[in-house]
């Protein structure tokens, strides 16, 4: 059971402390002196009941349970943290800062415009950018470590409890080098299947739309490489190392060095980029900002 001498506190103060392995660096850490860490610690021992440390010599070292409860305290916090934001969120309490998820794809055009533009609604708003494909930042949202992401809406992952703003829709582009460029005007897929292709690795939107296609196309395709970011996955098509698919709005970063062809009707692949978060949230003034930004933006669109 637990008791007085056991906080989420001191268990924070245990986390820091076996990361760091020092007093001094945990006090630096937390903000503390030394010697209420080492109280700290002290009290956690107590009434935890059992050794959770040693002394050698002037220092203090982690015992085997002290480590362990440490590394089972850090989801223990990380939930914790997650309750009281949802908790203040549906109060309405703001905050002067939100943490927006984003693909890679959108950081050239459509995400500076959401910053910007809520930066005016909102201009002592702090917007801290997370970077990484669907299926991360979907999971990053769902568990509350993010507040808003910017992705392509999944078809196969529930919606429930989230709220979805409309941006717009893309297309899937047959993308080969300026030197090795297709000569019809419209791809049709079922003529590569000898082709070397290249693809961002699994999780990402494009990635899907990429396998869907195929699959319309009665083949999987010939995958030599897949890479981590849609930036080098460009660099690698502009340098001929192989074809891929890319969405529609990449096509002004790269358009000088990388033909983006069309793809027959059949073998189109349509992606829905939309602005995503917690209706738990819906009531939280920043992302009602950032909301009111993806839907002018929508509008525009």
């Amino acid at each position: 059971m637990l008791n007085d001498e056991v906080t989420l506190r001191k268990l924070e103060i245990l986390c820091s402390f076996v990361r760091t392995g020092s007093l001094v660096k945990t006090a630096d850490e937390l903000k503390l002196s030394s010697v209420s860490i080492h109280k700290a610690l002290h009290s956690l021992e107590v009434g935890i009941g059992c050794p959770l440390f040693i002394k050698e010599g002037r220092h203090l070292k982690a015992l085997p349970p002290a480590i362990y409860l440490a590394e089972a305290s850090v989801d223990l916090l990380d939930d914790v943290d997650r309750v009281l934001k949802k908790t203040r969120a549906k109060a309405g309490v703001e905050s002067s800062q939100i943490r927006l998820g984003s693909m890679y794809s959108l950081t050239a055009n459509i995400i500076p415009r959401i910053i910007m533009g809520t930066k005016i609604r909102r201009p002592d708003l702090d917007i801290d950018l997370y970077l990484g494909s669907n299926e991360d930042l979907m999971k990053k949202l769902t568990e509350g470590n993010i507040d808003a992401v910017v992705i392509a809406a999944p078809t196969n992952h529930s919606l429930e409890g989230i709220e979805m703003v409309p941006l717009f829709e893309d297309q899937l582009f047959f993308a080969s080098s300026k030197n090795n460029k297709p000569i019809e005007g419209d791809i049709d897929l079922s003529k590569y299947e000898s082709e070397k292709f290249l693809t961002l690795q699994d999780g990402f939107a494009t990635t899907s739309g990429f396998y869907d296609a195929f699959h319309l196309a009665g083949f999987k395709p010939n995958v030599v490489m897949k890479v981590g970011d849609i930036f080098s996955l460009m660099n690698m098509v502009s340098g001929d190392m192989g074809r891929t698919l890319l969405p529609g709005r990449v096509r002004a970063l790269m358009g000088d060095a990388i033909e983006f062809t069309p793809l027959l009707p059949k073998y189109q692949v349509t992606q829905r980029i939309a602005l995503m978060y917690l209706q738990a949230n819906e009531s939280n003034p920043n992302i009602l900002a950032l909301a009111a930004e993806a839907r002018m933006l929508h509008r525009k669109n």
